[in-house]
């Protein structure tokens, strides 16, 4: 039926997520919030080794010709970032300055055509405001050329889900 299969899942689980892109080749699999890199609970102390096991499943799932990646969702509390105990909100530069370096992984190992940038608007407002997140993600792909940001933020989602 040419359906995708949009996965909103933690780091820990993407292994499965690449057994089931294996299982069913002929259907697209969209990775949501970048596999999210767990930064509470156990995580919490050691985000060195959440990002470790993370980028090695990026790395495996990025092996599956039928696997996507959107990037976005960040104001979800599961990230562990700490946004909001400070006293002000993050500017946008802020927020590409920590998010670059996921951006670049995914990059690196999905490359433009299988990624894509995601609103997760209203759960994103407790880090910041709809313009402020945009101008970050804008900030964040300003070297590259225009050809790849258009496909970043709209071209790759309109083939994707055919819209």
């Amino acid at each position: 039926h040419r359906l995708s299969f949009d996965a909103f899942i933690y780091h820990t689980q993407i292994p499965e997520a690449v057994d089931l892109a294996r299982a069913f080749p002929e259907v697209t699999l969209v990775l949501d919030h970048v596999g999210v890199p767990l930064g509470v609970a156990e995580y919490a102390s050691d985000r060195t080794r959440s990002r470790r096991e993370w980028e090695a499943g990026i790395r495996q799932l990025s092996t599956c010709p039928n696997a996507f990646v959107k990037f976005g969702g960040f104001g979800a509390t599961v990230f562990g970032y700490d946004f909001t105990s400070h006293a002000k909100p993050p500017s946008s530069e802020q927020l590409a300055a920590t998010w670059q370096p996921l951006l670049d992984t995914i990059l690196e190992h999905f490359g433009v055509p299988r990624c894509m940038f995601e609103s997760n608007y209203p759960v994103d407002r407790s880090v910041a405001g709809y313009g402020v997140l945009w101008n970050a993600f804008k900030r964040m792909t300003a070297g590259l050329p225009d050809s790849q940001r258009r496909a970043l933020f709209h071209d790759n989602a309109a083939r994707l889900y055919r819209l």
